[in-house]
């Protein structure tokens, strides 16, 4: 009795250990893809419209405007974010949801023309996965679909509870990014001010 007791325990165990390393292969190959999709949208995405001198852009005659959109492959962008500190140049699409955050960042809420953006991306190394490393002073900057770039400088870093979403959407903030921490019970939250 003893005997088939522990073999039915050594087989769970296999079985637990096999779950784990297919959800482990499955996450890796989730980073790839991710990876791969966003060098495919940066390829594709255009964000080089020049002004002409002396003229003044939309979004500071009417900040309440809308932001530009670029659609690529059935996604809406709003234009790139780069993060130096992190070796990062990332799209970002307009609205998030759970399955446009596999393919690129997202924008969770607000505007850069409002100073209040929040953006989201999952914590594949290709995207936000390398966020805990940034420090304060750290350059990060947005150019929207226009060409219109806005710098900012990370101000401070906190770690949120998941549920803490109040906590996430306030302050006054010109640039907040989040993305979870492995296991996902925290947020790994980065505020930004801007620099001009």
């Amino acid at each position: 009795m003893n005997y088939k007791k522990s073999q039915l325990l050594v087989i769970i165990g296999l079985c637990f250990i096999m779950a784990g390393l297919l959800l482990a292969a499955y996450n890796l190959y989730d980073a790839a893809r991710a990876s791969a999709s966003v060098s495919q949208v940066i390829e594709n995405i255009d964000t080089g419209q020049e002004l002409k001198e002396n003229e003044i852009p939309d979004y500071i005659l009417n900040p309440q405007m809308a932001m530009p959109e670029q659609e690529i492959d059935g996604h809406k962008y709003i234009g790139t974010l780069e993060v130096p500190a992190c070796s990062l140049t990332l799209p970002v699409i307009s609205k998030w949801s759970y399955p446009d955050l596999k393919i690129a960042p997202c924008r969770y809420k607000g505007s850069a023309y409002l100073d209040n953006m929040i953006i989201a991306a999952h914590n594949y190394p290709s995207h936000f996965g390398n966020l805990k490393n940034l420090q304060p002073m750290d350059a990060i900057v947005f150019t929207d679909i226009d060409g219109n770039s806005f710098r900012y400088q990370v101000v401070e870093k906190e770690v949120l509870k998941s549920t803490a979403i109040e906590e996430m959407e306030a302050g006054e903030w010109d640039l907040t990014l989040f993305t979870c921490t492995i296991g996902g019970a925290d947020r790994i939250t980065i505020r930004c001010e801007k620099t001009e």
